[in-house]
């Protein structure tokens, strides 16, 4: 007779996941408090125009934000007004355009709420209307017609 018995009828006992739950939400709540969602970092001047009435966006992830003014390191860059998407200058067109920017962000979109994305353009004071209206003409060749403008709610200046 052999000194060992193999226990073939015996199965291993189930793992307990009573603490499972816990240990996910933990993990969750870790998570929500230790990332920091990432501002773009903002390299003009926007000053922009205060004006009476004001209307605040209501789906913000809706909107595509332009931003036009001086930029902020005057020695690298000069002082003439550019145009910032993201946290990179841009031109009006061309690759680096206004027209392929919009498109970009169009695409990463869902398809069903293409339709209604919004521009933003925040614009400073000193900016001429020139520049803001060749970024309305290359909005308008990719169809891009929903259009806001950044303000501050004041006494409107004269």
């Amino acid at each position: 007779m052999s000194k060992f018995k193999k226990n073939g009828g015996k199965e291993s006992p189930a793992i307990n996941t009573s603490a499972l739950p816990d240990i996910v939400f933990m993990l969750l709540f870790f998570f929500m408090v230790a990332t920091k969602m990432r501002d773009p970092s903002v390299l003009v001047r926007t000053n922009v125009p205060t004006v009476s009435e004001v209307e605040k966006i209501v789906k913000k992830s809706w909107v595509n934000h332009i931003l036009v003014g001086p930029p902020l390191n005057t020695a690298e860059f000069g002082n003439s007004p550019r145009i910032q998407f993201d946290d990179k200058f841009g031109d009006v067109e061309g690759a680096n355009g206004v027209g392929v920017f919009i498109t970009m962000k169009k695409n990463e979109q869902p398809e069903g709420i293409r339709d209604y994305l919004t521009t933003s353009i925040k614009a400073d004071r000193s900016v001429r209307m020139g520049l803001i209206q060749d970024i309305k003409q290359e909005l308008r060749k990719i169809n891009s017609l929903k259009l806001l403008y950044s303000a501050s709610e004041g006494d409107v200046e004269e």
